[in-house]
């Protein structure tokens, strides 16, 4: 093999190593491109999760307070029903007494 036959074996090689590295690389982009009409529903689904956040965040902070407001209220009402049994306990306890007053001057 001379000179010549070796320049243009290789020339050939190097050529068809390009080709097929071209092919390859076209090949690649060929599959993993996006179209357009897949970019516009990746879209659609990004604003969709968007709005789903958001409305998951307004319920949480709608539960949260109605939990503060209803705990709110379990605690008035429990103080309120503590006033309420202290009040029944003294004002049983104010009838006995004068019950008892009543049964004494009855009897003497």
């Amino acid at each position: 093999m001379n000179r010549t036959e070796f320049i243009i074996v290789t020339a050939i090689i190097l050529f068809v190593a390009f080709t097929l590295g071209w092919f390859a690389h076209w090949m690649i982009h060929r599959f993993t491109q996006v179209s357009g009409s897949d970019m516009g529903e990746i879209d659609r689904m990004a604003q969709s999760l968007h709005e789903a956040e958001e409305t998951r965040d307004q319920a949480i902070t709608y539960l949260q307070q109605r939990e503060a407001e209803m705990s709110n209220q379990l605690h008035q009402t429990e103080a309120e029903l503590r006033a309420a049994m202290d009040g029944l306990r003294d004002a049983r306890t104010e009838a006995e007494e004068l019950r008892t007053y009543i049964e004494r001057m009855n009897a003497g």
